[in-house]
């Protein structure tokens, strides 16, 4: 039975050829890259109850704190729950933000890990 081809290694500039995704020279620096959201926990049970939440609570937080009436899109984790499953099904832990909101958050607050000794 045949093979499937041979890819280009997804490094940056490696024009070496793979059956994975990075040769073998390059798989080591990528062990760490971002799993898939399925992966994370976002799957169709995650739909269902940030669905039910929506529909609960449509109005983005932030935006009511500062006096307007925007539609809710995202759920967000108001502490990151960075794979603590506990943390991530905790609903007293979710807040409803628009999109614009929850970029910002994300990129502010939520962007790099904060260690405790």
């Amino acid at each position: 039975m045949p093979r499937k081809p041979m890819k280009p290694c997804r490094h940056p500039g490696c024009p070496k050829l793979t059956d994975g995704m990075y040769c073998t020279d390059h798989a080591g620096l990528h062990a760490s890259d971002r799993a898939s959201a399925s992966v994370r926990g976002y799957d169709g049970r995650w739909e269902k109850a940030r669905k039910r939440f929506l529909k609960a609570h449509p109005l983005c937080v932030k935006c009511m704190e500062q006096g307007r009436l925007v539609k809710a899109t995202v759920v967000d984790h108001i502490i990151p729950h960075r794979g603590d499953a506990e943390l991530f099904w905790d609903e007293a832990n979710w807040q409803s933000l628009c999109k614009s909101c929850h970029d910002h958050k994300t990129m502010t607050e939520d962007r790099y890990q904060v260690f405790h000794y």
